[in-house]
């Protein structure tokens, strides 16, 4: 280590030990939490460390570190900001859905009944019942589809719900 690093070091130990216990309680009355002045005091003092060269011109150097004091609250404010509205962001997602071992194996089997009932369907009934019930299509829009008349679509879907009638019972 150069003498030049050494005075450097020994000037930041002195700003420090002199300056710190004030900046600290500076900090908590602002903030209300001795524990975000600690972490933000801490702060400050990073950011004196990184200009070395000002330290041996400050006339003031509580007014220095209560400048840059202010900009690091600043910044903790408005990250803290951001934080509440992520979080406010995520407590409006919907929560998602998790099975339980024995829901899901329900579930599977009552999908695997709809596939064998929907097996037993004729191709075009099956594709009725399905552009009905999952894609949400109208009987018209089915018929168009499919190029059949309305009251086939119509048969086919009283097919289709007789089948799930079955299921139930």
């Amino acid at each position: 280590m150069t003498s030049a690093h050494a005075a450097a070091n020994g000037a930041m130990h002195t700003f420090y030990t002199e300056h710190h216990g004030w900046l600290s309680a500076w900090l908590r009355r602002r903030l209300g939490c001795s524990h975000s002045a600690a972490d933000l005091a801490q702060d400050t003092f990073v950011r004196v460390l990184l200009r070395p060269q000002v330290l041996p011109t400050l006339r003031e150097p509580r007014a220095y570190l209560s400048t840059l004091a202010k900009g690091v609250v600043s910044e903790h404010w408005r990250r803290q900001a951001l934080e509440r509205a992520y979080l406010e962001t995520l407590a409006l997602l919907p929560e998602p859905l998790a099975l339980s071992p024995e829901e899901r194996l329900s579930l599977l089997q009552t999908l695997d009944e709809i596939d064998a009932m929907l097996d037993g369907m004729s191709p075009k009934a099956r594709e009725a019942f399905v552009l009905s019930q999952l894609e949400g299509l109208t009987y018209a829009a089915i018929a168009e589809r499919l190029q059949i008349s309305e009251r086939t679509v119509k048969r086919y879907m009283q097919q289709g719900f007789e089948r799930c009638l079955a299921l139930v019972e």
